[in-house]
């Protein structure tokens, strides 16, 4: 399996490539990056490119894919809109039109969130820009997923760019486990968002759009499976 990799440098991206990597599925990862990123490892390989906005230059490369994994966003907070939406919507979209046509046979997996507006009218800004962004989504010709996690655990080393985020796991680290146990529903890690969507880009899934325990289930899949051997990082 090949797969391009959008928003390695964040947190959910920072798990799912450590997955990806570990993976013995997963033939290559590409990763596109603004700027050079750091990681070295013998499956990855990392295209630079400044404008998120047109990815038509970069056509090529990004053509021959079995899967791409978009972990790539921002907080809605303090941003109008229509900023909020022209990074949400138009980064993704813009990626995702070139990926559909080079590669129509495709599993693209979208981070989403939980409590996103599929009817796109709510009175949520953030719920409703992802939801016009999931839509336009499955309108395309590849196999859409949609990943809706509500609290996600870093876990490896996997760090936050938001700093406000950054300040939460680092206050509420102690209570996690129990609220995991006892929320199983809305608590999910950087790990098992990695091998989710490895499980559903080489096994599919039964619904498009995926919460919290759909992820924690898929990736417990995958662990389980006995076919994947040993892992490597």
């Amino acid at each position: 399996m090949k797969v391009v990799l959008f928003g390695a440098t964040g947190m959910v991206g920072q798990g799912v490539l450590r997955e990806c990597l570990a993976d013995p599925a997963v033939e290559r990862v590409l990763s596109v990056v603004r700027r050079p990123s750091g990681p070295a490892h013998a499956k990855l390989a990392e295209i630079v490119h400044a404008d998120f906005f047109d990815f038509s230059p970069i056509g090529g490369a990004l053509t021959g894919w079995d899967a791409c994994f978009f972990c790539l966003g921002v907080s809605s907070a303090g941003m109008t809109e229509a900023a909020y939406r022209r990074i949400t919507y138009d980064v993704t979209l813009a990626a995702a039109a070139v990926l559909s046509e080079r590669n129509p046979a495709m599993t693209f997996v979208y981070v989403s969130g939980a409590g996103t507006d599929s009817t796109a009218r709510g009175r949520s800004m953030w719920a409703r820009v992802k939801g016009q962004t999931e839509n336009a989504l499955l309108a395309l010709p590849f196999s859409a997923f949609l990943f809706r996690p509500a609290i996600i655990v870093p876990m490896h080393g996997a760090v936050s760019k938001t700093r406000s985020y950054r300040i939460f796991y680092r206050l509420f680290r102690p209570v996690l486990p129990l609220a995991r146990a006892l929320f199983p529903g809305f608590v999910t890690t950087t790990e098992e968002v990695g091998r989710a969507m490895l499980e559903v880009a080489e096994r599919g899934a039964d619904k498009r759009i995926l919460e919290s325990r759909d992820i924690r289930e898929l990736g417990r899949a995958r662990t389980k499976r006995a076919s994947l051997g040993p892992r490597r990082v």
